[in-house]
């Protein structure tokens, strides 16, 4: 896996590299931050909208959607590196496959997910 470098500037004359951490290390971290100290915020009053999350900071913004979520934490976080987006209420971010037609429910009894969703998910 490549790693990217950002610059990040600093106090003085000196210059740190950002550097992006692997993958999955990311991906790991971003949802324990969700799991521990995002989820129980939102997900009684944000189900189906989208969280993005510095992974460096835990600052985390949430919107309708994921372009809106990661401009608005990238307003107040300019350079965070590694960020990972979730979507409250559901397992993936995005689904795709039976739609209607082959409908398929996984939600529980008492969700307020849609029926279908979930069913064909990609989950990192």
């Amino acid at each position: 896996m490549r790693e990217a470098e950002t610059a990040a500037p600093t106090q003085g004359s000196e210059t740190t590299m950002a550097t992006r951490r692997p993958r999955e290390e990311a991906v790991r971290l971003g949802k324990e931050i969700y799991e521990r100290d995002i989820l129980p915020q939102v997900e009684a009053d944000h189900f189906g909208e989208y969280v993005a999350i510095d992974v460096e900071t835990g600052d985390w913004a949430v919107a309708d959607t994921t372009r809106v979520a990661v401009e608005r934490l990238r307003a107040r976080r300019p350079r965070a590196v590694d960020v990972l987006c979730e979507r409250v209420g559901y397992r993936a971010l995005r689904s795709f496959g039976a739609g209607k037609a082959g409908a398929f429910s996984l939600r529980p009894a008492n969700s307020r997910a849609p029926a279908g969703r979930g069913r064909w998910c990609w989950r990192t």
